[in-house]
């Protein structure tokens, strides 16, 4: 099983759709799936359509009461832990427990057997619910907008690595993807010739196309269940070859 966590502490990177379209991907490729949604704001989780969420369905009780994982949600083919605004809680719960931060990463050890791949969607921010999705990966995968937003995120990125290191030296970055790129914009272009210069390994950039991103979302599915072989999805597809090229799985595309 290899454990991901798609993680960018700036909002709007691009970090759930990764997450959602990558993980049904490679779900539709035959690897068995988890996601986990991190974030109190709950996209992924409606992104989904997923409803009617409960906080003992999240991963509270693993942060705060060391339990094991609840029994996902399936959807799409995925397996699903879901967020909800209560999730907010944790934050300040798992400061006063000794080992809250490293308490995923062990109910995840516990399902080994049973995922081949587990995507985390962190929440936007450096706080207690970040730490705990960066401390049970194995690798992360950072989007990076291709703009002056995007490089101005960078060291303090670069900073949070570092400390999640000084706990996890193993940690690695496994993918670096170029996010909302428009290749008619110069500002664009100079941004992504910086990031090839300065970051590796880097994924092809992912165009920026709002309009079947925003109608999938609003119902509730992936991009390649609501417009297959749309050039979104064509997109996607790309992306994900490169994530799971990155991480040693298999991918094909099929007809």
């Amino acid at each position: 099983m290899k454990t991901v966590t798609v993680f960018n502490h700036a909002g709007g990177a691009g970090k759930t759709s990764i997450v959602r379209d990558v993980g049904y991907e490679l779900a539709q490729a035959g690897h068995r799936v988890l996601l986990i949604d991190l974030d109190p704001q709950a996209n992924l989780t409606g992104w989904l359509g997923v409803e009617g969420v409960t906080r003992d369905e999240t991963v509270y009780p693993v942060a705060v009461e060391g339990s094991a994982l609840p029994q996902p949600r399936l959807v799409h083919g995925l397996s699903l832990i879901p967020s909800h605004v209560s999730l907010a809680v944790a934050e300040g719960q798992m400061m006063g427990r000794v080992g809250a931060q490293v308490r995923l990463r062990r109910a995840l050890h516990d399902v080994r057997d049973a995922y081949d791949l587990v995507m985390i969607d962190s929440p936007p921010s450096l706080g207690q619910l970040s730490i705990l999705g960066a401390l049970a990966a194995d690798h992360m995968i950072v989007p990076v907008p291709t703009r002056q937003k995007g490089l101005d995120a960078m060291p303090g990125l670069q900073g949070a690595f570092a400390e999640y290191r000084e706990v996890r030296p193993d940690l690695t970055v496994a993918l670096y993807v170029p996010t909302f790129y428009d290749a008619r914009r110069l500002h664009d272009r100079d941004v992504l010739a910086d990031l090839e210069a300065f970051l590796s390994p880097l994924a092809s950039p992912v165009p920026q196309r709002e309009a079947v991103w925003l109608d999938s979302t609003a119902q509730g599915a992936p991009v390649g269940a609501y417009a297959p072989k749309s050039p979104v999805h064509l997109d996607i597809q790309r992306l994900s070859r490169d994530v799971a090229q990155a991480l040693g799985m298999s991918y094909e595309v099929t007809a």
